[in-house]
């Protein structure tokens, strides 16, 4: 396992190759229009539409790295399995993994989507609470990807894929409630969060769970994940989406969102997670809230959705690497240690 190939040169398939590269991989990045500057790993083009070119780009390396948009995922994730290479990708979209979880069954390598931060990174911090108490009766999980400095009635800026943000504001979202597996609507179920005195929204959204729900059906009574934006945010989203019926027109809708606030330097990641049950007979309640902020990595300021992203994937693919994760068939994020995935040289970020 040497030679991946990273597709989509954007921030975060950038620092997760120049990550993976300091990690000891060979790796080649792939991408219409290659970053401007020198990198340290060799870059080429490649035509996403020409199945054969990519079955050919495929069929040279051990593993691929899709950092593409949800909707590019599923035909690469074929390749990959016809291949009998090992796949992973960031997305939150739900169809996309589920036929994902379909070409497990008969990969001869790792089929492992949803390796960023949510679902990712959260669902693996999730799944270590769950498992500090002796039963469990709820575990919450909230990421939100924001501004530091917010402006306007939206208090937002689209450092994230427009198109997956509009794909998890209005898509389902899988919930467990009260013992029973439920779907429910996107941009509901409000609540106010504090984190650091700061008043933070939280509403549902699609795809942040990942797998949780199957994993712990049965066993956790509510599981359920939200997104965090500044006060009024999902207002202006709902009104945005369902008064002006912009639902209707996604394509659209993403691309008047990042003209309107597009991507700034100075960011914040925050993850609130918390479950609460029993240990040793004493109702307990157990958390992890972290703020994360840019940083700088390899001589350059990072932003904090570029490093925690990039991070988590190419920390759960050293993991694979070097034998603490398993090498074949699906990958689910909640079985993967969280102290070993902090030990590792990428994962150590987090810890730092």
């Amino acid at each position: 396992m040497k030679k991946v190939a990273v597709l989509g040169l954007g921030k975060v398939g950038t620092l997760a190759a120049e990550l993976l590269h300091s990690s000891g991989f060979d790796v080649t990045g792939f991408d219409v229009h290659p970053p401007a500057g020198p990198l340290p790993f060799l870059v080429r083009s490649l035509d996403l539409s020409d199945m054969g070119q990519v079955a050919s780009e495929f069929a040279t390396q051990d593993v691929v790295l899709s950092c593409l948009p949800f909707n590019l995922n599923a035909a690469l994730a074929q390749v990959a399995h016809d291949t009998g290479i090992h796949y992973f990708d960031l997305t939150e979209d739900v169809p996309t993994t589920k036929s994902i979880i379909d070409l497990s069954k008969t990969a001869k390598g790792l089929m492992a989507p949803q390796c960023g931060l949510a679902p990712g990174f959260v669902g693996i911090v999730g799944a270590d609470l769950i498992a500090s108490l002796d039963e469990c009766r709820s575990c919450k999980m909230r990421v939100g990807a924001l501004p530091q400095n917010p402006t306007g009635l939206m208090g937002y800026a689209f450092n994230w894929s427009p198109e997956g943000v509009v794909n998890e504001y209005l898509n389902d979202c899988e919930v467990i409630e009260d013992g029973e597996l439920k779907w429910v609507s996107a941009m509901e179920w409000l609540e106010d969060i504090y984190i650091d005195g700061v008043r933070l929204e939280a509403f549902t959204t699609s795809g942040g769970l990942g797998t949780m729900c199957e994993t712990y059906l049965g066993r956790v009574a509510n599981i359920d994940y939200k997104t965090m934006r500044y006060p009024g945010h999902a207002a202006q989203m709902n009104f945005f989406f369902h008064e002006l019926l912009m639902r209707e027109r996604r394509k659209e809708a993403g691309e008047i969102l990042i003209n309107a606030k597009p991507p700034v330097q100075d960011d914040v990641v925050y993850v609130h997670v918390a479950a609460e049950g029993s240990k040793d007979g004493r109702l307990q309640r157990r958390e992890f809230v972290r703020g994360y902020r840019p940083i700088e990595i390899a001589g350059q300021q990072r932003t904090a959705i570029a490093w925690t992203t990039a991070a988590s994937v190419v920390a759960i693919i050293e993991m694979v690497r070097d034998g603490k994760l398993p090498g074949q068939g699906f990958l689910k994020q909640e079985e993967i240690p969280l102290a070993d995935f902090l030990q590792t040289r990428t994962g150590s970020l987090y810890g730092n």
